[in-house]
């Protein structure tokens, strides 16, 4: 009886007993993710990391200012900018949205935003030298303070007219380009302008740091981070849009499809993301589970590499389009689940849509006429790969690599582990396999910004043509409806037709998954939402 008398006094004048019975009151659930990838740079600094593995966390940690409601219409939604309004062609002013903390405890302020938009996140003092050998070889590993180059080159590409963010006053900013943009709205929902704390990145000891645990206002903080092995995320309950559902979430990295669906059938996880549709019935064939999704706004590619010898002619290229069987793709691999596009556009695109546009008709007959003009005689043509980081991707590219040897291309598979290595110049580039976003409803959000003078395939010196390039920016500064649309249209008949520098596959379906008894449901991108408005709980 002392001994009792003893310990509770101890914990009463400890102040232990109403904390344990606030952990214990606790009851939010937790669930674990079971993902073939967490992030292919091995950091959660979107600027750096732009993935389509990355996508599924990043909204969870930080935020925009404003947001695409992947759940419903694809419409913009206020973020951490409550309303916004138009200046004038160049100029959008944002009202900031009061009371936010980050997950340091720091209230956002204007400063913040500048900051997040500013050099010292995003690299504006670089020299374009310094940022022009993306992958070309090792790239930054930020051990020092200073962003690695590939920082600047991937803000280069999201906001190619930037000139600068002015604070007007505590709770007003205002984003000024140095061109018209009709975009600007769109670019800001970008996850290259998520929000973070100025304070947070500044006592980092180095760049890699901060990196690797971002200070943002989302839903959940980064608690946890092991490279290659697993994230976990904890619930920030002072998240200005409510206390999050979830106490913890936790991602963990398996590569195996079969490996996340035992996980998943086990129990070990809740989810298991990337399921080929010729798994849905097994996972289905369990009572409890369940597989969700449909189509995202994600295009799959095969993309070339005009500096190969062969691909140097566009009529080989164009031949590689004809050689194509996509609606075989569509029927053999995803069941009729999704749909050959009209090139790399998408339907909420609406005024911008070229509707009377088409993908390359399959036609081995022509396809063999354009290697005779090209007077092609079977020299070998390397096609970088790797295992499945698309669902379905080796499959796609045995199906690829058949049509191709019917039209009398001889391509050959050179497997790789990972990106940098697909994208190095160590060795002779060909064809590779990639896949293009849009993270608005404008087509800069795609063609422009992954093929254009700042998008990847000139960064890397793999495609460029220089009237292309021209439209480009038009397509970027006009805020001339006609002539936008004009400018579009040409950019893919030279992308598409002319001198091809992609040509697409399919439009991606996502599936995921779940424990049936879990009410959350997926959206129209990547990224996997736990905020309060997507988690009803066990059923």
């Amino acid at each position: 009886m002392i001994a009792r008398r003893a310990l509770l006094a101890t914990a009463a004048a400890a102040g232990a007993l109403p904390r344990f019975a606030i952990a214990q009151a606790d009851q939010r659930p937790s669930v674990t993710i079971a993902v073939q990838k967490i992030a292919n740079t091995n950091t959660l600094e979107t600027l750096r990391e732009q993935s389509n593995v990355g996508s599924r966390t990043w909204n969870s940690y930080a935020e925009t200012l404003i947001d695409v409601d992947w759940l419903g219409d694809l419409g913009l939604l206020p973020s951490l900018a409550e309303s916004w309004r138009r200046i004038d062609a160049r100029s959008l002013e944002l009202t900031l949205r009061d009371g936010v903390l980050f997950h340091d405890g720091r209230r956002m302020t204007a400063e913040d935003v500048a900051f997040s938009f500013g050099p010292e996140r995003m690299g504006w003092e670089m020299s374009t030298e310094q940022a022009r050998n993306l992958f070309g070889g090792v790239p930054g590993q930020g051990q020092g303070r200073a962003a690695p180059p590939e920082v600047l080159a991937i803000a280069r590409r999201t906001y190619p007219g930037f000139e600068k963010i002015e604070i007007v006053d505590a709770c007003t900013v205002r984003f000024v380009n140095r061109t018209p943009d009709a975009t600007l709205e769109g670019r800001l929902t970008r996850n290259t302008g998520m929000i973070l704390s100025q304070a947070a990145f500044g006592n980092a000891a180095t760049w890699l740091d901060h990196a690797r645990k971002p200070v943002g206002t989302g839903p959940y903080r980064v608690a946890e981070f092991r490279p290659d092995q697993s994230l976990t995320l904890e619930a920030f309950d002072d998240y200005w849009g409510g206390r999050p559902p979830l106490r913890r979430i936790r991602f963990i990295e398996v590569p195996e499809v079969a490996s996340r669906i035992n996980a998943l059938l086990s129990g070990e996880v809740d989810f298991a993301c990337d399921m080929p549709p010729d798994q849905v019935s097994t996972v289905e064939r369990s009572a409890r589970h369940q597989v969700v999704g449909g189509h995202i706004m994600n295009h799959r590619l095969t993309v070339f590499d005009k500096n190969h010898p062969q691909l140097a002619n566009p009529l080989i290229r164009r031949a590689f389009t004809h050689a194509i069987d996509r609606q075989a793709i569509v029927d053999a691999l995803w069941g009729g689940r999704t749909r050959v596009p009209k090139g790399l556009q998408f339907d909420f695109y609406g005024a911008m849509l070229q509707q009377d546009w088409e993908a390359p008709r399959f036609d081995l007959a022509e396809a063999r006429r354009l290697l005779r003009e090209a007077g092609y005689r079977g020299a070998p043509i390397p096609y970088r790969l790797l295992n499945n980081y698309y669902t379905n991707q080796t499959p796609t590219a045995q199906i690829l690599v058949e049509g191709w040897r019917a039209a009398g291309l001889n391509v050959q598979i050179e497997m790789r582990e990972n990106f940098p290595q697909v994208l190095s110049r160590d060795g002779q580039r060909g064809v590779r396999d990639w896949s293009n976003s849009a993270a608005y409803n404008d087509p800069v959000a795609s063609l422009s910004a992954q093929h254009g003078p700042d998008g990847q395939q000139w960064q890397i010196n793999e495609w460029r043509n220089e009237e292309f390039g021209s439209l480009s920016r038009l397509l970027e500064s006009s805020v001339d409806l006609e002539e936008r649309r004009r400018a579009f249209r040409r950019m893919l008949e030279i992308a598409e037709r002319e001198d091809p520098a992609y040509t697409v596959l399919h439009q991606t379906v996502n599936l995921t998954a779940k424990r049936r008894d879990l009410r959350w449901a997926p959206g129209q991108s990547f990224s996997m939402d736990f905020r309060a408005r997507n988690w009803g709980g066990a059923a």
